[in-house]
């Protein structure tokens, strides 16, 4: 049975591990990623239109410098990409928030698994949690950086702009805010720190205890050793 400083250790990394696992979860179901303005010329006027969308789904609205305001509508990311690049980017994202989703997942068991046995000895001992954690992080962070590429790179909020509005001309400006969908990602790596450091300590405080118990055999008399 595991030691009640084990138990404690690993049950706290658990819960870093099920907490990553939650907000991983609320990253993938709130579409608050990003919130853009992009302006247009249209004949005799100036058109802005305001968006805001996340990986799946999104909404957008018209404003005219007349003082005309077009209602909110509704769109799918997918369905208004037309570009094979801002699609494939977007997909890729996706991928790598399930591939975290999976990785925090099985962190979760392999923590779980060493609060009620002591597997050191096989990689369901500190090693899976190590590997299945940096995954974790790794994955997000590459998530981190391919969204703002897509929004920055692929002019992804004025290619969604035009297929709220058929009219819109040449391109003005924009103007992108990145909403808490995308920031809360932060908090997943901080997560994923915290788990690591956690059982850094206890892997480390064992290791030492170890060797202090080791160090009285080897500072023995050779003839003791012997006898």
């Amino acid at each position: 049975m595991p030691s009640r400083k084990k138990t404690s250790m690993f049950a706290s990394s658990f819960c870093t591990c099920v907490c990553s696992f939650v907000v991983i979860c609320v990253v993938l179901a709130t579409q608050q990623w990003v919130s853009s303005e992009v302006r247009f010329s249209r004949t005799g006027s100036t058109v802005t239109v305001s968006l805001t969308y996340g990986l799946f789904s999104g909404t957008c609205q018209q404003f005219v410098d007349a003082g005309l305001q077009v209602s909110k509508t509704n769109f799918q990311v997918s369905e208004a990409l037309s570009s094979s690049s801002s699609r494939g980017l977007i997909v890729a994202t996706i991928v790598m928030l399930v591939l975290a989703l999976l990785s925090s997942l099985l962190s979760a068991g392999f923590t779980c698994t060493n609060v009620v046995s002591n597997p050191y000895q096989t990689f369901l001992g500190p090693i899976g949690v190590y590997t299945w954690n940096s995954v974790c992080g790794i994955l997000i962070l590459i998530a981190m950086i391919l969204f703002p590429v897509n929004v920055e790179g692929n002019s992804l909020s004025e290619e969604l702009a035009h297929s709220c509005s058929s009219s819109l001309q040449a391109h003005l400006g924009s103007k992108h805010n990145y909403g808490y969908s995308y920031w809360i990602m932060l908090l997943i790596l901080f997560l994923n720190i915290a788990s690591l450091i956690i059982i850094y300590f206890y892997d480390h405080a064992r290791y030492s205890k170890k060797k202090e118990q080791e160090r009285p055999i080897e500072n023995a008399p050779k003839d003791v050793i012997l006898f």
